[in-house]
């Protein structure tokens, strides 16, 4: 059933259980830090999407974004002196962008639909989840040796939902923006696995040829909207 959606596009992928935080000045977006504060958008829940490169949403609507994107949670909010905010969310749940209003509100909304994920059928899927996920933690493993010799970073939570699980190692992983949301848009929790497994792979195999060490990251750090 379709639901309407405050949005606020960006040049990044918001991933379900990651971090995000927003450094709000345009006068649009602080009208929407009031209103989840205030409560006239219920939920305090806000919607992410990303803008596809080299469009704008504003001059080319809906075609300028990604048509499936995350929902924001905020958590926290501090209100800046000359009035900017800055936010601190979470991504929720995952759905998928059918219309554009840019009319109604200061800020963008959209009319959405949830995207749940597929479900994975009997017990021998189950134990393909079990081996994928326990591959793909591997990878994250080989990923983070590699990226941060110094060793700081963190195991995921053996409890973490085999659906989840991607999304929680890609969150604090350097990959493109065009990866990020080919994991977002699939809807199978076992191919999920193998996609973020094979982004591993393959960022790790980079990074030992070049020698190069990004700098640890366990959260988006935004500090612009996009006009």
């Amino acid at each position: 059933m379709a639901e309407t959606l405050p949005l606020f596009p960006l040049n990044t992928v918001l991933l379900p259980g990651a971090t995000l935080p927003l450094h709000v000045f345009e006068p649009r977006y602080r009208q929407l830090t009031v209103d989840l504060v205030t409560g006239a958008v219920p939920d305090r829940e806000f919607g992410v999407v990303a803008v596809r490169e080299g469009w704008a949403p504003d001059d080319d609507g809906i075609a300028g974004l990604h048509t499936v994107g995350c929902t924001a949670v905020l958590r926290d909010v501090q209100r800046l002196p000359d009035g900017r905010f800055d936010l601190v969310t979470r991504g929720a749940r995952r759905f998928r962008l059918i219309d554009l209003d840019a009319d109604s509100k200061p800020y963008l909304v959209g009319s959405i639909e949830p995207l749940p994920d597929a479900p994975e059928g009997d017990a021998a899927a189950a134990e393909v989840v079990r081996m994928l996920s326990a591959a793909a933690r591997a990878a994250h493993r080989r990923y983070c040796a590699a990226a941060w010799k110094a060793g700081e970073w963190a195991e995921p939570e053996a409890d973490v939902e085999p659906g989840q699980l991607p999304h929680v190692l890609a969150s604090d992983c350097l990959l493109p923006i065009a990866d990020r949301q080919r994991l977002l848009e699939l809807t199978s929790p076992v191919e999920r696995l193998r996609l973020v497994r094979a982004l591993l792979a393959r960022e790790t195999g980079l990074l030992s040829e070049l020698g190069a060490v990004p700098a640890p990251i366990t959260t988006y750090a935004v500090d612009h909207s996009v006009n």
